[in-house]
């Protein structure tokens, strides 16, 4: 199953190369959901996974207004928290609403499968310190149903021009 995962998303070969990782290592740690979940939603993928809602990484494109109207702005929050806009503006400019094109066009993928990496264009990124709260996370991998598994420091390698910071609201 893990080979075919590497054909068929390409995004995981990148990210292991990246990670300096071997790629079928890094697909091993992969999970796919049923073709009958077209779409999964965080508390689905959660579930499906056996893992706290807070341990899905949610990837959410939003255009970075400060910078060129084709730049996209990656923010990763643990899937139990919502991205304070507020927050993410103080920290990098005005932002705005990705439409689904604005996100295939500049990352490459669909709406629900944003992978952390191996994007067309090089977004800004910023992680959410919220995920440093678990040992593992699980981040969309090119395909909104395909998963993988991950720590939350890892994502300081796979995505190095990213940094960590407070942008979600609190519970």
């Amino acid at each position: 199953q893990s080979l075919d995962i590497i054909r068929r998303l390409p995004g995981i070969r990148v990210a292991a190369l990246t990670a300096g990782t071997n790629v079928e290592r890094m697909a091993q740690q992969c999970r796919e959901f049923s073709p009958k979940l077209a779409v999964m939603a965080t508390q689905e993928a959660a579930q499906a996974l056996g893992v706290d809602l807070g341990q899905i990484a949610k990837s959410l494109i939003f255009r970075h207004e400060d910078a060129s109207s084709e730049q996209a702005l990656l923010v990763i929050t643990a899937g139990d928290r919502r991205a304070d806009e507020n927050k993410v503006s103080a920290l990098v400019g005005r932002i705005g609403r990705a439409d689904a094109e604005f996100v295939r066009v500049t990352t490459g993928f669909a709406i629900g499968g944003v992978s952390p990496v191996a994007h067309c264009r090089q977004p800004l990124i910023l992680f959410d310190e919220s995920l440093l709260r678990f040992d593992c996370i699980w981040a969309a991998a090119g395909h909104p149903r395909v998963v993988f598994r991950l720590r939350p420091s890892d994502l300081d390698g796979l995505c190095p021009q990213g940094r960590w910071a407070d942008v979600a609201q609190h519970p």
